[in-house]
């Protein structure tokens, strides 16, 4: 079994190398990395007085301008350097807990299953808010996901995470890979195409990465102004199944996490949070309402539109 690694890089800093040496220790072994690096002088500059070609032998980076940067496009070039049977897609801010993450997530292609995605765990210096969140949206029990389940899951029966997740090449090949021009959510785009195809959707909640954001307000704001983009460009994929029930959850459950824990005093700022999200997320839906100047001036990628 072959196992390539495709994971885009932007600025990266030294926890690469970290994340590199976890690549090294897996149990199932990784045949080769792929970095996928975005304007070179970054890398270069990381890199530079070290001895990174020969302490990561099966590691290839393929540099691209920021311009030509795109989340499905940039990701699908990755997989055209890879001839693996599986390839893994990761962020360079997601840090494999153990030597089993690659092992763990891998397990589950066969069958039926198109795609595995592991659980993200907060960071230690994550927020209480942010820690709910991952815990809300990466529980620890495993499942498979297929169309069956989409009267009850709804939009979360699509939920894909490429900051972690494993894919088979064939059925990637047959089912059109990820989208070649998306500003966000490559990774649920394409899940949706294969849970629309027959095929399932595996989360391993024992492939595990530490991965989590303190976001300002701003931050989640721009967000989720791609996200509503991504959602209105792709009414085949978000019509029938939108996001608002999820958000209503993920509302109820940390008032209910904060109760118990008697920090209730976080609720209204988490709230507040929720406003930013919820009106970038509108603003994003009814994107083609408004002037491009406004876009440009809101959205957290400037180069899809240009």
């Amino acid at each position: 079994m072959k196992i390539d690694v495709i994971i885009p890089l932007y600025k990266p800093g030294r926890e690469l190398f970290e994340l590199l040496d976890r690549l090294k220790t897996q149990t199932v072994p990784v045949s080769k990395i792929i970095l996928m690096n975005t304007e070179e002088k970054y890398f270069e500059e990381l890199v530079y007085g070290t001895d990174f070609s020969k302490k990561y032998p099966n590691t290839e980076v393929h540099h691209l301008s920021k311009w030509e940067f795109d989340h499905g496009g940039t990701r699908h070039r990755g997989v055209q350097y890879s001839n693996a049977e599986y390839f893994v897609t990761m962020t360079q801010d997601a840090m494999p807990v153990d030597e089993y993450l690659i092992e763990k997530l891998t397990a589950n292609l066969k069958d039926n299953v198109a795609v595995a995605y592991a659980r993200q765990l907060p960071a230690a210096d994550c927020r209480e808010t942010e820690k709910i969140s991952r815990y809300f949206n990466y529980p620890g029990k495993s499942q498979i996901k297929t169309a069956a389940d989409l009267p009850v899951m709804g939009i979360k029966t699509y939920f894909c995470s490429n900051v972690c997740a494993a894919y088979r090449r064939d059925i990637y090949k047959e089912t059109g890979g990820f989208i070649r021009h998306t500003i966000f959510n490559e990774d649920m785009i394409y899940a949706a195409g294969v849970i629309r195809a027959g095929y399932g959707i595996a989360y391993e909640a024992q492939a595990r990465v530490v991965h989590s954001h303190n976001y300002t307000n701003m931050q989640q704001f721009r967000r989720n102004f791609d996200l509503g983009v991504s959602q209105a460009d792709h009414p085949e994929v978000f019509r029938d199944v939108p996001s608002e029930a999820e958000g209503k959850k993920l509302v109820k459950e940390t008032w209910e996490y904060l109760k118990k824990s008697n920090k209730l005093y976080q609720f209204p700022g988490f709230c507040i949070q929720c406003c930013f999200k919820y009106a970038g997320y509108i603003l994003g839906r009814n994107y083609r309402k408004l002037p491009k100047r406004l876009i440009l001036a809101i959205t957290d990628n400037k180069e899809y539109w240009k």
